[in-house]
């Protein structure tokens, strides 16, 4: 049976469609991100994560999201811009979007019925981590604490 997360689909800054049906076969990391948020480090090794497994089919998505302090100012025109400029990012970034409440996007709604967390299905704060298996399953949820080096036995067990 197909997963539903291949069902689903983001936007790029720019408003062009990113169907979660292209990852097939590949893990998928899905992040949350505020450029002022004081985990904001964690870019930089997301972008390694990224370098390091991306030809072995780890694909990183960055959410921008504004819900936790305004910690994301940034237009869905400049915020491309300033994630590479200031961490190096060349990993995809979608459009800024909710992670909670009425308007949460539609991924964030399946990933937390599927990977509640200690709040539930909330995400607690920027930076909660959601990584995926190349058959499109939610493997396992991080917390925004947890930092991206960390995950990194998880994504080699997914990608063998």
């Amino acid at each position: 049976m197909e997963s539903n997360f291949y069902n689903l689909t983001a936007r790029t800054p720019q408003g062009k469609d990113i169907p979660m049906s292209d990852f097939r076969g590949k893990a998928v990391l899905i992040v949350n991100t505020a450029t002022r948020c004081g985990l904001a480090p964690q870019f930089e090794g997301l972008e390694l994560l990224h370098q390091t497994y991306k030809d072995q089919g780890l694909v990183v998505l960055g959410f921008p999201c504004d819900q936790f302090m305004g910690q994301e100012p940034e237009s869905n025109e400049t915020l491309e811009q300033v994630c590479k400029v200031n961490h190096g990012v060349s990993f995809q970034l979608t459009e800024k979007c909710d992670v909670n409440g009425s308007n949460t996007h539609p991924i964030f709604k399946y990933l937390k019925n599927e990977l509640g967390g200690l709040f539930g299905s909330k995400v607690k704060w920027n930076f909660t981590k959601f990584l995926i298996g190349k058959d499109g399953k939610p493997y396992k949820r991080y917390s925004p604490v947890t930092k991206p080096d960390a995950i990194e036995k998880d994504i080699q067990k997914l990608l063998l």
